[in-house]
């Protein structure tokens, strides 16, 4: 058993706390980063992409992520809404909030305005930096006029529905690709692998948290969790600190990603049945179901008649990436990746033969060539 209940704060930087859940989400987005850039070199695809796209995709997860979470906690932020997208608190001493729901429209509209400004700095300069300084505009006014009067504190970065982000990400990945003129599936395939990597990575910081757990188990693995960071279903007085052990779903769900993440970067090296946008079919599929199946331990979810939202929601994934193989291999679609590869085998074949013929003899010389070189068609005028 791991009887520890972890501090979820690394360190503090004078007063401002450092929390282990930031720092495993920082070091998750590095590693999505290095593999991200490797996965584009191999295909052929401009490894430089990736650095402008990622800072939109991921602010998009995060604001899809973070609004699943909110849906599904309403009840902790509808009373202060700009509580629900910065990681701030009010003190429990402090005055009732004013309303904040402009201020909340403020800010979401200032990330979204910063986040296309950066993306677009080294594309479009001139609507890259006034997407930059009206976003940070709309930010300020917002810290101005609600944050710092309202003696909020950092409360540090947590709460994030992975399901939600994995949703507005993929629709900015889209967006994206189609105002680049970039294949979407071709990097499709080099970004899944990389949200295994995310997920792998990022979960852990659910450990710091003491969130993310099932029932109570007699597992060897099984997890403590303090009485302040029960649910309601298990509290202390039934369930006692050093004798109740909780399932770590945090743990599962990090250790699928990471055998999520060698398997499709295994399958794009050596399964010549693929075609573009196989393996984002193959990441639906296989989150969706370990997400489905976990969900069933977890207690206090977000329903709808009764059947836990995150069920229905990865079961749509789980036919979307069926639906999406199934249709990708039908009639008239993309080669697999092995016939392109002998395509390519055979264009080199033939090559190969052209090269390897006789040269023309001076009676066979096509005018305004010389006897016995090898005529080149495409060769430019002497």
């Amino acid at each position: 058993m791991i009887n520890i209940t972890p501090d979820p704060i690394a360190f503090t930087i004078g007063s401002f706390p450092v929390h282990w859940y930031g720092i495993c989400y920082a070091v998750g987005l590095a590693a999505v980063y290095l593999v991200l850039v490797h996965e584009a070199r191999r295909r052929g695809e401009d490894p430089e992409i990736v650095g402008n796209a990622l800072i939109i995709v991921a602010i998009a997860a995060l604001i899809g992520g973070r609004l699943y979470h909110v849906i599904d906690q309403w009840a902790l932020y509808r009373d202060d809404l700009i509580t629900a997208i910065l990681p701030i608190s009010r003190p429990a001493t402090a005055t009732a909030p004013a309303d904040t729901t402009l201020g909340a429209v403020l800010l979401v509209g200032g990330l979204i305005v910063l986040a296309v400004g950066v993306a677009l700095r080294s594309r479009d300069g001139r609507a890259g930096i006034a997407g930059v300084v009206l976003g940070v505009g709309l930010i300020a006014v917002v810290f101005v006029q609600y944050v710092i009067p309202g003696g909020y504190a950092f409360s540090g970065f947590t709460g994030l529905g992975v399901p939600g982000g994995i949703i507005t990400g993929t629709i900015a990945a889209w967006f994206l690709t189609r105002r680049w003129k970039l294949n979407f599936w071709i990097w499709a395939d080099i970004v899944a692998p990389a949200l295994f990597v995310m997920q792998a990575i990022g979960r852990l910081g659910n450990f710091f948290n003491q969130e993310l757990y099932g029932p109570p188990t007699n597992l060897p693995w099984g997890i403590a969790i303090d009485c302040a960071h029960r649910v309601a279903a298990y509290p202390c007085s039934l369930f006692p600190v050093d004798t109740t052990f909780f399932q770590p779903l945090f743990l599962y769900e990090s250790l699928s990603g990471l055998l999520g993440a060698i398997t499709l970067l295994w399958l794009a090296r050596h399964a010549k049945w693929l075609v573009p946008g196989d393996l984002l079919g193959i990441f639906f599929i296989w989150y969706g179901s370990t997400r489905f199946i976990l969900e069933s331990l977890r207690t206090g979810n977000w329903t709808f008649f009764g059947i836990p939202t995150a069920q229905l929601v990865t079961l749509g994934f789980i036919v979307f990436g069926v639906v999406l193989i199934w249709y990708r291999h039908g009639p008239g679609r993309p080669k697999p990746l092995d016939d392109d590869v002998g395509d390519l085998d055979d264009l080199d074949d033939d090559l190969d033969d052209y090269a390897l013929e006789p040269d023309l003899d001076a009676s066979d010389a096509a005018p305004g060539t010389t006897p016995g070189a090898t005529h080149r068609p495409d060769a430019p005028p002497a």
